[in-house]
């Protein structure tokens, strides 16, 4: 908290599950606490193991150390008479007493069988003492602190889960913020915690945070259409576009850096851009950057290679000192997309949304080594491409299945009737058209699609 600065924070289980959380506020209560019953900030609550931790303390008899308990403190700093006296006014079995080096009150505590004696001031104890604490069964604890810190210390003792708000309210992180703050605002509470899709914290917001002004600035990389980029993005400052996409109408309010080059693949301009301007390329980014030209380009063997590609994959070669088409080779051989997903999982694995004029429509790519696994999926492929569809509003969705081997694919549609009636590929199956040499969703198949929209109007 005091890292932080920050006043609240989730208390978890060991899957990340939140408890409740934990306040600066309920600390200060439990610490300072305002009651007209004085012995209240004299309440010690927690096992003696805890108050040992905390105090950094040596134990000389340790008496039920892990058993929990509610204690009074009282400070043995006054005469024997006037302790003597004190003692008879509280239950002595609930009594933690903190004392110096100071026999005579130690021995009266121990006589009257307090629950522990705490021995400030790091002084040590006498041989006699030890031994009538032995035999009665008491606790004796060494603290280093002096008697003032040693009582402050000994009131933070007490569990976390005691101090657990258990009634909270939390926040998905794939909420808007405009949609939680209006939430927030009308919550009595100050922070909230943020979950994932399996209810793990994964962060903490505040009310605080949304009075901060968050300037957030966004590049869009492999994609310049904002159906395809981040939820949220038409709300952020986009400062620059790095693409091999075709263009689409986006407006910003102010000149950007926009790089679109007609390459294989976007990850050929942005090593060209370590390149450039002399930053070094660590061996793993070059690793993952060649991994992109490769599946973007099949290797070098897509209709959308250029030599710049090739150029560029040498260089990631050396870098990497990885051989590109020994890495090809598992990366296909990795296993079907088909295989190791779902159906609905699959058709949106790599889906891409598009707009056209009117028209709002998907086209989703698998690539694969034959057709045969998509065989056995045929039918539950093509009903959750129409759920798909349909959930959205698509005029259309698509999918296409490539055979990286023989180069060619299948063409799955869902749509509108006289759309499909449009596409003069062979047609196999209901909705399902054979697309020799086409593997390229970018260069070869969106223009077509394209195409068939304009005729069909």
């Amino acid at each position: 908290m005091d890292q932080k600065n920050i006043r609240v924070l989730p208390v978890l289980d060991s899957d990340r599950k939140c408890l409740g959380l934990v306040s600066i506020y309920k600390m200060i209560k439990f610490c300072l606490p305002v009651s007209e019953f004085p012995i209240e900030s004299r309440r010690v609550t927690g096992s003696l193991n805890n108050i040992a931790a905390t105090l950094n303390a040596r134990m000389e008899n340790p008496v039920n150390m892990d058993e929990e308990k509610d204690l009074i403190l009282m400070i043995g700093a006054m005469s024997r008479d006037a302790f003597e006296m004190r003692l008879r006014q509280y239950p002595s079995e609930k009594l933690l007493v903190i004392v110096g080096n100071r026999d005579d009150i130690q021995e009266l505590a121990i006589d009257a069988e307090v629950n522990a004696v705490v021995v400030s001031g790091g002084f040590p104890i006498e041989p006699h003492v030890a031994e009538k604490a032995s035999a009665k069964g008491i606790a004796l604890l060494l603290s280093p602190h002096d008697t003032a810190t040693t009582a402050m210390l000994c009131r933070s003792a007490i569990p976390v889960g005691k101090l657990i708000h258990q009634e909270y309210k939390g926040f998905h992180e794939d909420e808007f913020l405009a949609d939680v703050k209006r939430k927030a605002v009308k919550s009595s509470l100050q922070a909230f915690p943020v979950f994932d899709h399996e209810k793990r914290v994964v962060g903490l917001i505040s009310k605080s945070d949304f009075i901060k002004r968050t300037k957030r600035r966004l590049i869009l990389v492999d994609h310049n259409e904002l159906t395809q980029a981040v939820h949220g993005a038409d709300q952020m400052k986009i400062i620059e576009i790095i693409d091999h996409h075709r263009i689409r109408s986006l407006s910003t309010n102010e000149p950007i850096l926009f790089k679109n080059e007609p390459v294989g693949s976007t990850c050929t301009i942005v090593a060209e851009q370590f390149f450039q301007h002399n930053i070094t390329l660590s061996k793993n980014i070059a690793g993952i950057l060649l991994g992109g030209v490769v599946s973007d380009t099949l290797n070098l063997t897509s209709p959308t290679t250029t030599d710049r590609d090739a150029e560029i994959l040498k260089e990631l070669e050396k870098i990497s000192e990885t051989n590109a088409n020994e890495f090809t080779d598992k990366l296909f051989a990795s296993g079907s997309l088909l295989t190791t997903q779902t159906p609905s999982n699959a058709i949106c694995s790599d889906s891409k949304e598009y707009r056209e004029e009117e028209f709002r429509f998907t086209v989703a790519q698998i690539e694969e080594i034959g057709f045969s696994q998509f065989w056995k999926l045929k039918t539950e492929l093509q009903q959750e491409l129409e759920t798909y569809r349909n959930k959205s509003g698509y005029f259309f969705s698509a999918l296409l299945i490539t055979d990286v081997m023989a180069h060619t694919s299948l063409l799955v549609v869902s749509g509108n009737h006289p759309f499909i009636q449009s596409i003069n590929y062979p047609k196999i199956d209901a909705g399902i058209f054979k697309l020799d040499g086409v593997v390229s969703r970018k260069k070869q198949l969106i223009p077509y699609l394209t195409h068939c929209l304009a005729i069909m109007e």
